[in-house]
């Protein structure tokens, strides 16, 4: 039997949890994890050499360091860092963000070390994004 479609609601996620730099699944799309995080302050360089990485800024300011250069992102943009690519995010304000990216894929990607943590969920399952049916 299908499940009935609810949206996931973005803001009402990211009020259920305070715990900073600890990605939470939402949602899952085929073979991608859909999280939320709450980051304050400076992660650690670190690439992912297998995939890219998708930053949403939904609330706050993030800055992506990156060796050639600095991307700052302001709340509604984007950012994709190549798969393969240094990065270090930092937030100088508490900053909400969206991250797309493969299932298991590690936060600190091949640096490791003290701040790596798996995705966790909010309720205990990610909610499936499925196709509206066609009518």
């Amino acid at each position: 039997m299908p499940e009935s479609p609810v949206p996931v609601n973005l803001a009402e996620r990211l009020a259920r949890f305070s715990d900073l730099w600890a990605q939470k699944k939402v949602a899952d799309l085929n073979d991608y994890e859909i999280k939320l995080a709450k980051l304050k302050g400076e992660f650690v360089w670190h690439s992912h050499p297998e995939t890219d990485e998708l930053f949403l800024v939904i609330s706050g300011r993030l800055t992506i360091r990156l060796r050639a250069g600095d991307v700052v992102l302001d709340p509604g943009e984007l950012f994709v860092v190549p798969r393969g690519v240094e990065h270090c995010p930092v937030a100088e304000e508490e900053t909400a963000i969206l991250l797309v990216e493969p299932v298991g894929t590690l936060n600190t990607g091949t640096a490791g070390g003290p701040m790596t943590r798996a995705a966790e969920t909010l309720d205990g399952a990610a909610d499936r994004v499925t196709p509206a049916p066609a009518g």
